[in-house]
């Protein structure tokens, strides 16, 4: 692939544009829409939203206990006091109004007569999870990207996004490239909302798509946003190992609420001694993960590095209301009625990224971030259910205050604009010669599930760091990029290598435990020395810098 000095941009407007297809995209794009905005989504695929079992809401449906409030404090004790309080709020306040809107538009939720049915989820004080049994996620997701076409939105699927676009300290909107016609989309907008999700898949053993590449971290950071806590990773305590055709999907900690056990190799409910009151519940996940990855290192796991989920224990009509999981497992030949599935902790979600107001406005000029490609609402740990309830009503808020902000006069010289966008992907082209991008990420997968993963030291991230420092220098003497179509997956690598370099940074230096950043070297947790954020920004000369940023 030559890509010339000159070449042909197709250039559009509108008022909002949003990158991302998942729900926090589809959210943004129609709330922006429905506030008046001309608006245009933009995304290469779906992400993590269609495996989205159900969403948090304080209706207090099954519990009548429950309320806003509560969920607030909830959030914030399984946050381990990190969570920045305003964003909190407008979660825990805002999840019963996302509901009634999903609702309005057709979205169907288990109900029993005029009320919600609610699952009672790990971490959570009372059953809040609103769901259906085939799963909201992808449900939700038709629903909401049939009404963005009834209303009026334009959609580009399938296309990468190269770079913001930038005039002065404003973001102006983005250009997106379709990898296999080899055209590039210029879409100028008033404001831009950033929804394409955090990590995705660095580690090995990794629950992400492959579709999500800490993009939206890596062009945040370049237009001048902040990022924090990027050393907390959520690794997902309940991922199944076996039936090798199930590998990868979640047990949802919802089926230990309904009565399903987890067993070590003697045969033990282990989770009692960790737990003692409650055993599989009322437990945040990052705990339970450490509990369950204790028992495997100790011994009492299975030799395959497991222990078992003892769907079993469930009654069967709670069972089969997990109607995808027990069809993937029957479908892999494990009928869940009566045989345990082997599970263990696998890298799933992150608690960073782009720092936010509650308005989810990134402090850049016409820049919005929602769902998980934005950080601080839940601290050093995410409640079970609240990934969705982020992305739902984050994406609804950020659209809203996407389409409030006024439209600039300003004279723009959009064609010198375009060419600063694509001077790296210009970079990253026509190299015949050295290592192919797929290595570079297969290399800091491995680097970051053996060196950063779920308990971490000094001597550990040190390795890591040193590795990722190697691959950076392989990096840059180039990559193989003899196509559009590679020179994207180059991008893609360089994205990741960032982000993992700053995620590990991070690690060490936070000298204590808390949450989902266990260090053996430093286990106890320190609140006069660690309760705020770590944030990183980038200097004009695109270096990081660490910074002290303060919970708000």
């Amino acid at each position: 692939m030559k890509l010339a000095q000159e070449f042909s941009i197709q250039a559009v407007e509108t008022d909002v544009l949003v990158l991302g297809g998942g729900l926090a995209g589809f959210r943004a794009a129609v709330s922006a829409k429905s506030s008046g905005a001309e608006v245009i989504i933009a995304y290469q695929a779906h992400g993590a939203s269609q495996y989205i079992i159900g969403f948090n809401a304080p209706l207090g449906d099954s519990d009548p206990r429950d309320n806003p409030e509560i969920y607030f404090d909830d959030m914030v004790k399984g946050g381990y006091g990190l969570n920045d309080r305003q964003l909190v709020s407008v979660i825990a306040n805002g999840a019963i109004d996302a509901l009634r809107e999903l609702v309005s538009i057709g979205i169907p939720f288990e109900r029993a007569g005029n009320k919600f049915v609610q699952r009672h989820l790990s971490g959570n004080s009372y059953p809040r999870s609103v769901f259906h049994p085939n799963g909201i996620g992808h449900i939700a997701l038709k629903g909401l990207r049939e009404h963005s076409k009834e209303i009026g939105i334009k959609e580009y699927s399938g296309v990468k996004v190269i770079s913001l676009l930038k005039d002065g300290d404003e973001v102006v909107g983005a250009i997106v490239a379709k990898k296999h016609s080899g055209e590039f989309i210029a879409i100028h907008a008033n404001s831009v909302v950033m929804a394409m999700g955090g990590i995705g898949a660095i580690y090995s053993d990794s629950t992400y798509p492959a579709d999500v590449a800490s993009d939206s971290y890596a062009l945040a950071l370049e237009v001048g946003a902040i990022l924090i806590d990027m050393e907390f990773v959520q690794f997902e305590p309940t991922v199944v190992v076996h039936p090798e055709g199930a590998k990868g999907m979640e047990m949802p900690t919802a089926m230990l609420g309904d009565g399903a056990h987890l067993l070590n190799s003697l045969g033990e409910r282990f989770m009692f001694k960790y737990n003692p009151e409650f055993g599989e519940t009322k437990i945040e996940k990052a705990r339970m993960a450490l509990c369950i990855q204790r028992e495997i290192d100790e011994g009492r796991g299975l030799p395959d590095g497991t222990v078992l989920f003892d769907t079993t224990k469930v009654p069967p009509e709670k069972l089969e209301s997990y109607i995808n999981h027990c069809k993937r497992l029957r479908s892999s030949g494990l009928e869940p009625l009566s045989e345990l599935p082997r599970i263990r902790p696998a890298a799933h979600s992150h608690m960073g990224g782009i720092k936010v107001d509650k308005n989810y406005w990134t402090g850049i000029p016409g820049l919005y971030a929602a769902g998980e490609a934005s950080g601080g609402v839940h601290g050093a740990s995410r409640l079970a259910g609240n990934g969705a309830s982020d992305v739902i009503i984050s994406g609804g808020v950020a659209g809203r205050s996407a389409a409030r902000l006024k439209k600039s006069s300003a004279k723009r010289n959009w064609n010198s604009i375009h060419q600063i966008a694509l001077e790296k992907i210009r970079s990253l082209s026509n190299k015949a010669d050295g290592i192919k991008a797929e290595d570079i990420k297969k290399a800091l997968c491995d680097t970051m599930l053996l060196f950063a993963g779920l308990i971490r030291d000094e001597t550990s991230l040190k390795k890591g760091q040193a590795n990722l420092i190697d691959l950076q220098r392989l990096f840059n003497k180039g990559v193989q990029a003899n196509s559009l179509a590679e020179a994207l997956r180059a991008l893609e690598a360089e994205h990741m290598l960032l982000t993992a370099q700053i995620i590990i940074e991070a690690a060490l230096n936070r000298t204590e435990s808390r949450g989902a950043h266990r260090r053996s070297d430093f286990p106890d947790s320190d609140d006069s020395s660690w309760l705020h954020h770590i944030g990183f920004m980038m200097n004009k000369e695109h270096e990081l810098n660490r910074i002290k940023v303060s919970i708000t």
